[in-house]
């Protein structure tokens, strides 16, 4: 099998030289966000991936819309430090052009000579990151600090990182794959004080610089400063959210917002909740009023004229905008008041819904008595949603469009508070679940687990088998298993070439069968359960239901899901929660089966004649790379040779049972993200009709021949291009 293209989208480890340190890059992938995380505290890639071949995303909600959010963001820490005064602000990321490298002024958290490697670990039970010390459903943790003032392991310097705070931080990430809960990242830190000195009046911002384009529309980057200056922009108060959408640049291809919000946080002096402006104190179980507050701040890129856009160029600059948020200036409700006219006159929301290229920080603080030892934990999240249209323009910014995120920001609240139902940092009777005898954040209620499939397309066919461990699931919440039913979604043919900005959209539900206990449509399962459980040789699940599918179109790609749904419980306000539709999707391929007598039964292309931009390739930026024609009746292992008229060899493929459409671009842009999930009949291979030097190849008559490895046995064939 020939692979042109090959790269490992998870994971990249840049190494700078065999002292220095480590930086590496994860995407998640439970949840239908593709967020770039790193170990060095920065979040997205700078669009690195687009400029470098592999693809990997930055913040791409859905999952393979083209839709981004984020160029890139990071963690601020700032205080003052006891005893000089000093102003002291150690940054993960700020505004640079280029992104994240080494030694670039702003970067200044490293990861220390000897640091662990990325750790990723899954609280599923088959994944093979399973720990039981997982929290979601994909957690990465990564671990590093600012006490460098050179790149560590190398003499490169760190500009402008003369005085250190000398803060560890642990970074946790959260995601997860339920459908009510797909569309945020949990972003957990640790910060401990590792230095001698002690700091007053600390703040802790998550920083952004969130850009939303589709790069399917428009390339990232292209235009240079006009790409990035389309956004609008704007605050929640009661959320401890910020907020960006496209407003001036792929309007109709963005609808969705990306917020970033302040979970929540607790120190050796108790639970510090913004919307009280108060902390809880553990020592005399009080809530103190105090002047804790969540700050929002925004500038434009580069802007040192704007008196309060202003581009931050020094750390007291940067530690003022993480104090003294515009959500607390005079102009960011009444424009009309006395204290407004004296200074700027303007209502500040009104200037951010304006298209802009700015970056913005959510900020809350202080912190105090932060002496060396110490140690905060605080949450915050990347929250996306999509906009809730009315008939207003897709550019539209008001409460009614914002609904979704609300909802969205609501739920990842939810999932922070764990057994705090009424987030006021206090173990209630009844809110112990676990029996720690303290409260456990980042708990979520779950559906049951995702039902264990094999799909098996064939001849115009798809048959679908899965396994009964949904039924025993147990819900963390009722903590008693509420397995209700099942639902087969199918998407239809050429979902995948059209302009499809979410799959899970594009999902049809094609079959529902529930238990018959008085609660659903009491449809029952027999239909769908098989007689005797099966077994496939290779594959140690037993599956006990099987669903089919007939009347598909060969060589056409089909999304299919099987997901598990539970009963819900009014008592607690839930709602019948259902299994991920995306996690457990796969992309089948109907086709011929394996041939097992070419004589009898002889193999040949499809389809043909062929005529460029053949309806089923859709539309790329490597539209010369996407086109594609099968192979069909092909032995279970083979090699198929192309020549031209003159008998020059064009490309040559290696075929067997288990082909997976790697080797083709078009299944990169247009098929499953992890190449595994793909399902072909077995007896089809496809052809980018690109010679094996990549060359496009002209019009005419070619000739192939297919010969079976296991027994020699050769088949001639040919195929007409037409353009």
């Amino acid at each position: 099998m020939r692979l042109r293209f090959g790269y490992s989208f998870l994971a990249i480890l840049i190494v700078f030289s065999a002292r220095s340190q480590q930086f590496e890059e994860r995407v998640t992938t439970a949840s239908n966000v593709r967020l770039t995380v790193t170990n060095a505290g920065t979040f997205g890639n700078a669009f690195r991936g687009y400029r470098d071949g592999t693809g990997r995303q930055s913040c791409e909600y859905p999952a393979g819309s083209g839709i981004e959010h984020l160029f890139e963001g990071g963690l601020w820490v700032g205080g003052v430090r006891r005893g000089d005064g000093s102003i002291l602000v150690s940054t993960s990321a700020l505004d640079a052009p280029q992104g994240y490298a080494p030694g670039r002024a702003g970067f200044e958290f490293t990861i220390p000579v000897g640091a662990p490697p990325m750790q990723e670990r899954s609280s599923l039970t088959d994944s093979r990151f399973y720990s039981p010390s997982a929290v979601s459903h994909q957690d990465f943790i990564a671990v590093f600090n600012d006490v460098s003032q050179t790149v560590p392991g190398t003499s490169i310097p760190i500009t402008g990182h003369q005085f250190p705070m000398n803060i560890q931080v642990t970074q946790e990430t959260y995601n997860w794959n339920y459908s009510f809960s797909d569309f945020f990242v949990i972003v957990n830190y640790k910060i401990k004080n590792i230095g001698n000195a002690a700091f007053d009046s600390l703040y802790v911002a998550l920083w952004n610089n969130t850009v939303v384009r589709n790069v399917k529309v428009t390339p990232a980057g292209a235009g240079g400063s006009v790409f990035y200056s389309q956004g609008g922009n704007g605050y929640m108060d009661s959320l401890g959210l910020a907020y960006c959408y496209d407003a001036t640049g792929d309007v109709g291809f963005t609808e969705s917002y990306i917020g970033q919000k302040f979970l929540g946080a607790e120190d050796k002096f108790g639970f510090h909740h913004f919307l009280l402006d108060s902390t809880f104190n553990k020592k005399t179980g009080q809530w103190v009023k105090e002047n804790f507050k969540a700050h929002y701040n925004a500038w434009q890129f580069n802007n040192s004229s704007n008196p309060i856009f202003f581009f931050p160029t020094s750390d007291e600059l940067r530690y003022n905008k993480m104090t003294a948020g515009l959500n607390h200036h005079p102009c960011w409700n009444d424009p009309s008041s006395t204290a407004c006219q004296s200074t700027l006159g303007v209502n500040l929301q009104v200037e951010l819904n304006k298209s802009g290229n700015r970056s913005d920080i959510v900020s809350v603080g202080p912190f105090n008595d932060f002496l060396p030892g110490d140690e905060i934990e605080i949450a915050f999240a990347y929250v996306i949603a999509k906009k809730f249209e009315d008939g207003n323009p897709n550019s539209a910014n008001n409460e009614i469009q914002r609904k979704n995120l609300i909802t969205n920001a609501n739920w990842v609240q939810v999932a922070y508070n764990g057994e705090d139902k009424n987030f006021n940092g206090i173990l209630d009777p009844d809110e112990d679940r676990d029996g720690n005898g303290k409260i456990t954040r980042f708990i979520l209620p779950a559906p049951p687990d995702i039902p264990r499939t094999r799909v098996e397309p064939s001849n115009g066919k798809v048959d679908i088998y899965w396994s009964d461990n949904s039924l025993y699931s147990i819900d963390p919440i009722l903590q008693e298993m509420d397995f209700e039913g099942f639902r087969i979604y199918m998407t239809k043919p050429g979902f995948d070439v059209v302009n499809v900005q979410d799959i899970a959209s594009a999902f049809v539900l094609i079959g529902e069968y529930d238990i018959q206990n008085g609660i659903g449509n009491d449809v029952g399962m027999e239909r769908i359960r098989l007689a005797t459980p099966v077994k496939f040789d290779g594959d140690t699940t037993e599956y006990h239901f099987k669903y089919t599918i007939d009347n598909l179109l060969n060589g056409w790609q089909y999304a299919v899901s099987i997901t598990a749904f539970d009963r819900g419980d009014q008592s607690l306000n839930l709602e019948k929660l259902e299994s991920s539709r995306l996690a457990n999707q796969f992309r089948v391929f109907p086709g011929t089966p394996v041939n097992e007598n070419m004589k009898e039964n002889e193999p040949f292309v499809y389809p043909n004649p062929y005529y460029y931009g053949s309806s089923w390739e859709g539309v790329s930026n490597f539209q010369e790379e996407t086109r594609k024609i099968y192979f069909a009746n092909l032995p279970k292992r083979c090699k198929i040779s192309i020549y031209n008229p003159v008998g020059d060899l064009i490309d040559e493929i290696i075929h067997d049972e288990n082909y997976n459409g790697s080797d083709t671009r078009w299944f990169r842009s247009f098929a499953a993200e992890d190449p595994e999930r793909n399902r072909f009949s077995g007896g089809e291979h496809a052809w980018d009709l690109l010679s094996k030097n990549t060359q496009i190849i002209s019009r005419g008559l070619y000739l192939y021949t297919i010969e079976d490895l296991e027994t020699s046995k050769r088949y001639t064939g040919n195929f007409a291009i037409i353009k």
